[in-house]
């Protein structure tokens, strides 16, 4: 890219538009002699069709759609000769407004008719051909683009960007600035991505008192989600609220008459002590309904029948289920609603082939989505049964911009049969989804590890659902894979038990006495040692619970990545915040990205890196592939990645790896405790090297959770038939 390039066009039609951020394809054709038409990519307001446009931009060669035209800025071309007039007025922009119309509009009012339109609209009456109809088309078409323009220059100056400023215009319409001049705390509950932060930032702006009754009560609403999210919690208490007040305010507030607002307009919910976010609530209402009406239908299957079927499978596949495992096949042919528990080894994912294989005998003509709660867990366990697999949010139909659902009761899914692997990940907003979308589906199995970390979002509903025991469970113990990483599995067991006695004398399991400063040296010994042996930098993943310190994560990417993928004054590279991207360096993904068909937790590649200089956007980009998705990252989309050398055992998490390094040191003593041990130990398929402190390690497997989530789901679904 050399420079900036102006074009003026005509717009022809657009090819794709994403509504909500307004991200645009669209073909041109230049407003010259030429007329050669071109591919036009940015954001833009909805084009209109024949409008003549400058666009400021560059041509560039996209690596999957070839040449086009990337546009940075553009506006609506003012005509000022006498054709482009004429086709101004006769565009899509005037309703009923023809060829000869405009021509009249210019022939009568010249090539100053639209100045002159819009300082007295009554020059109109002095075109004879024109009636009332076609005179109030004009004047309302001048009108709108001029309102539309003057919002963007509004919100821009408010230093909102375009994606929010389109999602605004979208909510509100015309009235946008009216509305969020009267209020801007409004964009809080109204506007999903607007947090309360960005408000507070547009308010400041405005001049808004810090103590403005708009601004206390936004807080108290954004607090108590907050407060929620940190702890995993489905709800919190007024002291809790009453403390982050004081903290952001610096005295005390009236909070009652603020939560009784809130209360009025159900976004918050309060029951005796406890005070929820309404989706919060929603979500454990909408769960306990659906788990004890769930039985839509119920169809059962000839038991013999089914296990001379299984009988077959194990001739056929070399497979052979123990009396746990066909019960559990049993159960999901014969009831509803079935849960499969069980930790690594124990056979859950054979059961689901199992289950795969004889549906195409039992369930010929039911469609079956096989889905986890992340990309890599998806992909692993379509690998592993050799069936399509797809994320929750895929299922659903998530749409990022807007945080909602395509499937939902209006729209349900089109499956008859849903299996959901992982569950101990699914978060309760996740799983409630899920449920309101379930009105075809007449099987669902939830499989997971219970022993395993909580999901990220707020709730505990594996063990909740577990607890409430009114869906037939089946619990895996016995341990099936007795091969290379068998003693991982093991181990693995010991921790969930709370002891060790195998390291020593393990074959796939082995650690190294360190100290916290002796961490990263060791780390780059393990890993080098792994290179030599013929392993690649994707079979070997280092894990760590936190992120600081000499022996935390970023310490560790640093290190690993000087090691593995160093400078060579040949790659690019760019500096983003303290972190140094370079071509390909190994990256984790930090959001979901499903327009892009990346999301968090996936791992992958930089393929190239392009410096702010180069871009017309005057942005850094970089181009990542994640396993063959190709996913082009600039300005704020940047800080969705990280470094992948080293990641957090929770980002692991629904991931497997061949070689795993997790250092334990005294460092992480807060963090460690056995459930986080436990998940982090699973990650390993083949080898699992400890490195550390092995008293530490010890101790972390006597430790339970630092806090117990608080939550009411178990008491929601057992007072459903009370």
């Amino acid at each position: 890219m050399n420079g900036e390039t102006v074009l003026k066009a005509k717009h022809l039609h657009t090819i794709f538009r994403n509504a909500e951020n307004g991200y645009s394809v669209a073909k041109f054709v230049t407003y010259d002699t030429n007329e050669e038409d071109f591919t036009a990519t940015g954001y833009f307001h909805e084009l209109q069709e024949d409008v003549i446009y400058v666009l400021h931009g560059a041509y560039v060669e996209h690596y999957r759609y070839g040449m086009q035209f990337q546009v940075a800025s553009y506006e609506r071309m003012q005509p000022n000769d006498e054709e482009s007039l004429i086709r101004y007025f006769s565009s899509s922009l005037f309703s009923g407004i023809g060829k000869k119309s405009a021509q009249d509009i210019v022939m009568t009012l010249g090539e100053e008719a639209i100045t002159k339109i819009k300082q007295d609209p009554n020059v109109l009456l002095e075109v004879k051909s024109l009636n009332f109809k076609k005179r109030e088309s004009i004047i309302r078409g001048i009108n709108e683009h001029d309102e539309e323009e003057d919002s963007i220059v509004f919100f821009t100056k408010c230093g909102l960007s375009v994606r929010n400023i389109v999602k605004l215009e979208a909510a509100y319409g015309e009235q946008a600035v009216a509305i969020v001049k009267e209020n801007p705390y409004r964009m809080v509950t109204d506007i999903d991505g607007i947090g309360f932060a960005t408000a507070d930032k547009l308010a400041a702006n405005l001049s808004f008192e810090k103590d403005h009754p708009y601004r206390i009560k936004a807080a108290v609403l954004s607090n108590v989600m907050e407060l929620c999210m940190s702890s995993g919690d489905s709800y919190t208490t007024r002291i809790a609220i009453q403390r982050r007040m004081q903290k952001l305010f610096g005295n005390e507030i009236e909070l009652e008459s603020y939560l009784e607002q809130l209360e009025m307009e159900r976004l918050l919910i309060r029951e005796d002590e406890r005070i929820y976010h309404h989706t919060q609530y929603d979500a454990e209402k909408g769960i306990a309904v659906f788990l004890n009406e769930f039985a839509y239908t119920q169809e059962t299957i000839d038991e013999n029948e089914l296990d001379s079927k299984l009988n077959a499978l194990k001739e056929r596949y070399h497979i052979s289920y123990d009396s746990i495992q066909r019960e559990a096949i049993r159960s999901f042919f014969n009831t509803p609603l079935s849960i499969i528990t069980g930790g690594p080894g124990t056979g859950k994912t054979t059961i689901v082939q199992g289950i795969l294989a004889l549906a195409k005998i039992f369930l010929p003509n039911e469609r079956i989505a096989l889905c986890a709660p992340t990309g890599r867990a998806a992909k692993r366990l379509a690998e592993v049964c050799d069936y399509p697999a797809m994320t929750l949010h895929s299922l659903l139909r998530w749409d990022l911009e807007t945080n909602t659902f395509q499937a939902n009761a209006q729209e349900p899914l089109p499956y008859e049969v849903v299996i959901i692997d992982e569950f101990s990940m699914v978060d309760a907003w996740l799983f409630y989804h899920l449920a309101m979308a379930c009105a075809n589906v007449k099987k669902l199995l939830l499989i997971g590890d219970e022993d395993q970390l909580p999901s990220v979002g707020c709730g505990c509903v594996l063990r909740d659902i577990l607890a409430a025991n009114i869906i037939k469970t089946t619990r895996l113990h016995k341990i099936f894979r007795q091969h290379e990483g068998s003693d991982v599995i093991t181990l693995a067991h010991q921790v969930k038990e709370g002891y060790e006695d195998i390291i020593d004398d393990a074959k796939d399991v082995a650690f190294f006495p360190a100290e916290s400063h002796e961490i990263k040296d060791m780390v780059l010994k393990i890993v080098q040692n792994a290179f030599e042996k013929g392993f690649s930098d994707t079979d070997v993943q280092v894990l760590a619970p936190m992120y600081g310190g000499v022996a935390g994560i970023d310490a560790l990417n640093i290190a690993l990545q000087k090691m593995i993928n160093p400078a060579d004054g040949y790659k690019k590279e760019v500096k983003v915040g303290y972190r140094i991207f370079r071509e390909h360096d190994k990256v984790l993904q930090l959001k979901n990205q499903p327009d892009d068909g990346v999301y968090n937790g996936d791992i992958g590649t930089i393929l190239e890196i392009i410096s702010a200089d180069e871009d017309i956007h005057h942005q850094h980009c970089i181009i990542a592939d994640f396993d063959g998705v190709l996913v082009e990252y600039r300005g704020e989309a940047i800080y969705h990645l990280t470094h992948a050398y080293c990641i957090s055992i929770h980002k692991a998490q629904g991931s497997e790896y061949p070689i795993v390094v997790l250092p334990i040191v005294a460092d992480y003593r807060y963090m460690l405790q056995k459930r986080l041990v436990y998940t982090a130990i699973t990650r390993a398929k083949k080898s699992l090297v400890l490195l550390g402190n092995r008293e530490v390690f010890r101790r972390s497997l006597e430790s339970n959770e630092h806090h117990t989530r608080k939550t009411t789901l178990l008491s929601r679904i057992l007072a459903y038939n009370e």
